[in-house]
């Protein structure tokens, strides 16, 4: 991802208008199915395995129904944090790592490239009395 140069500061309303990198990395799906206590430990189960995991396995680590642990494979799949991989009647679940990674490194860099700049650091030009 290339090095962005920070803005200069801005109201709310005009920062609502510019679409950008920071707004398509804050998925609210991708956040909300992280914040579940039950889908977390599912998450962290997997990572912990370091191996894709069939449905009974993943039951078994986190201590809930095999319903209720599909239903929340169901919804961390759809938000892009984990990939089913069918092995004959078996489904698979693995973490989708890179993908994960790169989302939050991203978001990392996005937060930096907006950080609102120090005083002196002359990084705005003295808009809006900053700097």
């Amino acid at each position: 991802m290339a090095p962005t140069t920070p803005m200069a500061p801005t109201t709310p309303r005009a920062a609502a208008r510019r679409r950008d990198e920071l707004g398509a990395l804050l998925d609210p799906c991708f956040f909300a199915a992280l914040a579940d206590p039950n889908r977390a430990r599912i998450v962290a189960c997997i990572a912990r395995c370091r191996r894709a995991c069939a449905v009974s396995e993943i039951a078994g680590c986190c201590a809930l129904d095999l319903s209720v642990v599909s239903r929340h494979l169901k919804s961390l799949a759809e938000a892009d944090i984990l990939a089913a991989e069918k092995d004959g009647r078996t489904v698979r679940y693995r973490l989708r790592t890179g993908d994960i990674a790169a989302r939050l490194r991203g978001l990392a860099e996005q937060f930096e490239a907006n950080a609102p700049c120090e005083p002196g650091a002359g990084c705005c030009g003295g808009a809006n009395g900053c700097c």
